[in-house]
């Protein structure tokens, strides 16, 4: 008969089986190996290695970097390359200022038109330089001189040799050219030592012991006998630019006056090269204008508030700065001109000194024709300014004006400024005058012709 299994032991063995059961169960997991977590740490921890290796190699990590991305782990990395310092971009150029527009004066004989306020021709020499841009930092490279051979001493009773002579260094152009060749209607050198007495501020002008005058001594021969209509054409404010000074000078036919300012540079030179090339020379001279001090002709103006012999001693400065030429013009001076009690003596010196005048006519009121004509000092009034404005077809137009008023009464004159188109006009206008029946003449011709015309009246 079988047995029947005892209830109490098997519970005991149930009970001591599942009490062997966690043992069987440990060695199973350590027969089975690794855990997933701990497979994934292992797989974060390469991961991050990984990530820190190859941040390591492109050398884009920081150690920031390399400490959140593996703590515990540090590396000290090359100090990044210094950035090439940026040079500061150089500073625009300061805009030029725009030339002023020349001065208007009168435009018809004996009938002026009325004149805007005057303003002086623009100068090139006050024009602000642009600002000089930065050099590089980093110095060129040198390649060090060779050192010179020691020169060994010469043999008893042998001559010194002769040094080679020196090149000279290249400087500035601060002066004017040297004279071109001389046309065949060049002029006297100039001044007459006879024409000159020493003043405070250098030579003057003066009469001669046997009468002879600087306007007749250094002005440019004309044929008394001609009798076909002339014109006198007078470029005024030369001196302050070289380049239209030299070409006025050059291009210009030897029949048309030069006038330059006082305070020019170079004005030795300048009228030396002038009369070289046949030119009749005059002198500007400063006088006020009604918009003075806003517009001003220059220094040592002639002021109608100074007394006269300040008048006086700044009309000798003017005087005392060059030679050779025939008289003087006003510059500007609207304001004046039209006072004879200012002018007066200005003209009788400018008579003592053996001198024309010519009126610019910056004023139709100017007052210098008819006291001219009464203390009998040789002088001329400028008919048309021919530039007022500077374009080819203007300045072509005023041309023919002065041309049909010299077929009209026997002569004119006319008045310019050195820009380049007007020196171009001319050029082309004085070639082609002769074959229209008409003299280019020079002022002092006006001067003589209005002396004729007074001793007939008389």
């Amino acid at each position: 008969m079988a047995r029947k299994p005892v209830a109490g032991r098997s519970r005991l063995s149930e009970r001591h089986g599942r009490s062997r059961s966690p043992s069987r169960g440990r060695a199973a997991a350590r027969r089975q190996g690794p855990s997933a977590l701990a497979v994934t740490s292992l797989a974060l921890i390469a991961l991050a290695a990984g990530v820190v290796a190859w941040l390591w190699m492109t050398g884009e990590a920081t150690e920031a970097t390399l400490r959140s991305a593996a703590p515990g782990y540090s590396a000290k990395l090359p100090p990044p390359a210094a950035a090439p310092p940026v040079a500061a971009p150089a500073p625009a150029a300061p805009e030029a200022p725009k030339p002023a527009a020349p001065p208007t004066q009168e435009t018809a004989a004996g009938a002026p038109e009325p004149a805007p306020a005057e303003t002086a021709p623009p100068d090139p020499a006050r024009v602000t330089p642009p600002p000089k841009t930065l050099a590089p930092t980093t110095p060129p490279p040198t390649t060090p001189a060779p050192k010179a051979p020691l020169a060994k001493a010469p043999p008893p009773g042998a001559q010194p040799a002769t040094p080679a002579p020196q090149t000279a260094r290249a400087t500035p152009e601060t002066s004017p050219p040297a004279a071109p060749t001389e046309r065949k209607d060049a002029l006297a050198p100039a001044p007459d030592p006879a024409l000159i007495e020493q003043g405070r501020d250098g030579p003057l002008p003066i009469v001669s012991l046997d009468g002879r005058a600087a306007w007749q001594v250094y002005a440019r021969p004309l044929d008394a006998d001609e009798k076909r209509p002339k014109i006198a054409l007078v470029i005024s404010g030369l001196g302050l630019s070289a380049a239209a000074t030299q070409a006025a000078i050059q291009r210009l036919p030897g029949g048309v006056t030069l006038s330059f300012a006082p305070f020019a540079d170079n004005l030795d030179q300048w009228i030396r090269l002038g009369r070289a090339a046949g030119h009749e020379i005059l002198l500007n001279l400063p006088m006020e204008p009604i918009n003075y001090p806003v517009h001003d002709p220059g220094p040592r103006t002639l002021l109608t508030g100074l007394t006269e012999a300040e008048n006086l001693a700044r009309l000798e400065w003017a005087l005392s700065r060059v030679t050779g030429y025939v008289g003087v013009n006003n510059f500007m001076g609207s304001r004046f001109t039209t006072s004879a009690e200012a002018l007066r003596p200005v003209l009788a010196e400018i008579k003592r000194r053996g001198l024309l005048f010519l009126d610019s006519r910056s004023s139709a009121r100017s007052v210098a024709p008819d006291i001219a004509r009464e203390i009998a000092l040789p002088h001329a009034v400028n008919n048309r300014f021919i530039d007022n404005e500077a374009s080819r077809s203007a300045i072509d137009g005023r041309l023919a004006e002065a041309e049909r008023l010299a077929k009209r009464r026997g002569y004119a004159v006319a008045m310019g400024f050195p820009y380049p188109v007007t020196i171009e006009r001319v050029a082309v206008w004085a070639a082609e005058l002769d074959s229209r029946g008409v003299v280019l003449a020079p002022i002092s011709a006006m001067a003589r012709i209005e002396l004729t015309r007074k001793a007939e009246r008389q």
